[in-house]
């Protein structure tokens, strides 16, 4: 009689108690070989890795927004020496990405006389707005008062995007953007 392999994949729910063993597990399929009634237990031993999320947590003194956590400062700097500074911690200056993200995170801002350096500013070979990740501002999904000229940078208040020299000083935010991490689980 000839032998023949069939393969399985298994979806094991949390509920079914094999998660907590650290042995592999022997899991018995039953295969019919031939027409007749004749049936073999085949044991099969799989050492199985499965990957979970992990709780995602924002280092101290940060605020979780969205996938980002915005840390919100509130000395004075230049834009560039805020640029740098966030580089420092391993974070870039904000980048907003529509107006519903302008949105929220104007509603976190404390009071409207209070403006943050964002990492937009403006360029000037190409004559518009750039962003630190290199990309360009549509200004019609993000509208900008002030000037648009040489040595400006842009900074967010709680009810608008400013464009102002670079050398003035503001308050900034930083921002990190988190990745899912996974815990890789032995079964």
């Amino acid at each position: 009689m000839e032998r023949q392999v069939i393969y399985a994949d298994l979806n094991l729910s949390r509920d079914s108690g094999l998660e907590s063993s650290s042995a592999p597990q022997m899991i018995f399929l039953r295969q019919k070989l031939s027409i007749e009634e004749t049936s073999m237990d085949v044991p099969e031993s799989r050492n199985e890795t499965t990957e979970r999320p992990a709780l995602l947590k924002c280092p101290t003194n940060w605020h979780p927004f969205q996938d980002k956590c915005l840390f919100f400062y509130n000395s004075y700097k230049h834009w560039n020496e805020s640029l740098a500074d966030c580089s420092t911690k391993e974070s870039s200056l904000l980048l907003i990405q529509d107006n519903e993200e302008l949105r929220l995170i104007q509603n976190l801002i404390d009071s409207g006389g209070i403006i943050f350096w964002i990492g937009l500013n403006f360029s000037l070979p190409e004559e518009n707005w750039k962003w630190i990740n290199g990309s360009f501002l549509s200004s019609e999904i993000l509208p900008i008062t002030g000037v648009a000229g040489e040595n400006n940078c842009v900074s967010i208040s709680k009810t608008q995007m400013l464009s102002e020299p670079c050398d003035s000083e503001n308050k900034w935010i930083c921002q990190k953007n988190l990745k899912p991490v996974r815990n890789i689980v032995k079964k």
